[in-house]
C-alpha cells in the first residue's frame, strides 16, 4: 500500500500543489458568487441534460443522444446569455482587485466624516418619522446607468437635502437618490431588483432593489422602512437590518475606507441574499 502510494506521489511537484489550490480557489469564488441566484437552478439542469446525454450513449437510445448533445452545442452560447449577469460580476470583482484599485475618494478625513454624519442624521430622522428611503452610496464600479434614470442634482450632501428628497408625494420620493463621493448626483432613480428567490416575503421593493445593486456593483445602499422605520444597509448582496446610529456611522465609515475609527461593538442581524 505504501509502495502505491509513492509511486501515485511520486512525480507530484509543489508546482502541481499550487495548481490545485488556485483551481480549488477558484472554484470556491465561483460558488459564492452564483449562491443564492438563479444560476444555482441553471447549473442543475445543465448536470441533468449531461447525465442525459451519457446515460442515452450507453443505452443505445441514439436518436435522443444525438438530440441532447446538439443541444449541448447550442447550450454554449445559451449559457453566455444566460449567465451574462454571473459573468459581469465576476468580471466587475476582478477588476476591483487591489492590484487595479484606486482610491475611493478624494476627500479628506474630516469632509468624510462630516457626510457619513450627515448621511447618519437623515437616515436617523427619516426613521423616526417612518419615511421610507433609498440611498445609494457609489465607490469604485460607475453607477451613470442609473444616475441618468433619475433627475440629476448635484448637489453637496446635507441632511435636510436628503430628508426633502424623501418627503411623501413629492417627484423624488420613490425612487434611490445616488451619492458620488460628497455630491448627491440624482435622485428617483431606478435600480434594477435582485433576483434572489431565497429573499424573505416581507421584503419590499426597496430593500430589494438595494440588494440588486449592490449584487450588479460594488455600490453599498441603506434602507429605511416605509412601515417600521428599521434602518438597514445592503451591500455585496446581503442585507444587515436593525441598525442603531452608532452601528450605521460605523458601517459607513468602512463603506468609506476611513480607517482611524474607534472600535465598537455591532449589532445587527445579517440576511444573506
Amino acid at each position: 500500500m505504501s509502495l502505491q502510494l509513492f509511486e501515485l506521489f511520486k512525480g507530484f511537484r509543489l508546482m502541481d500543489l499550487l495548481d490545485i489550490a488556485i483551481v480549488a480557489f477558484v472554484s470556491y469564488k465561483a460558488i459564492q458568487l452564483i449562491q443564492g441566484t438563479r444560476a444555482v437552478q441553471l447549473l442543475k439542469g445543465l448536470v441533468v441534460l449531461v447525465v442525459s446525454t451519457k446515460l442515452s450513449e450507453w443505452l443505445g437510445l441514439y436518436t435522443i443522444n444525438w438530440i441532447l448533445r446538439n443541444a449541448m452545442t447550442v447550450g454554449v452560447i445559451a449559457l453566455l446569455v444566460v449567465f451574462q449577469p454571473e459573468l459581469r460580476r465576476a468580471l466587475e470583482q476582478l477588476g476591483r482587485g487591489r492590484f487595479f484599485s484606486t482610491p475611493l475618494l478624494g476627500l479628506g478625513e474630516a469632509e468624510m466624516n462630516k457626510v457619513i454624519d450627515y448621511i447618519a442624521s437623515a437616515a436617523e430622522e427619516l426613521s423616526k418619522e417612518k419615511t421610507g428611503a433609498l440611498i445609494v452610496l457609489e465607490k469604485q464600479t460607475g453607477l451613470n446607468e442609473y444616475i441618468e434614470t433619475g433627475v440629476k442634482i448635484e448637489g453637496c450632501v446635507s441632511t435636510e437635502l436628503l430628508i426633502n428628497i424623501f418627503v411623501p408625494n413629492t417627484p423624488l420620493h420613490d425612487g434611490a437618490v445616488i451619492i458620488r463621493n460628497d455630491r448627491i448626483m440624482a435622485a428617483g432613480c431606478y435600480l434594477p431588483l435582485t433576483e434572489n428567490p431565497n429573499l424573505s416575503k416581507e421584503l419590499g421593493t426597496r430593500h430589494r432593489a438595494a440588494l440588486g445593486v449592490t449584487e450588479e456593483s460594488d455600490a453599498a445602499a441603506i434602507v429605511v422602512s416605509e412601515e417600521t422605520g428599521v434602518i438597514s444597509v445592503a451591500e455585496d448582496g446581503k442585507l444587515s437590518r436593525y441598525l442603531d446610529i452608532k452601528t450605521l456611522k460605523n458601517m459607513l465609515k468602512d463603506i468609506y475606507e476611513i480607517k482611524d475609527k474607534k472600535p465598537s461593538l455591532w449589532y445587527w442581524r445579517k440576511d444573506n441574499a
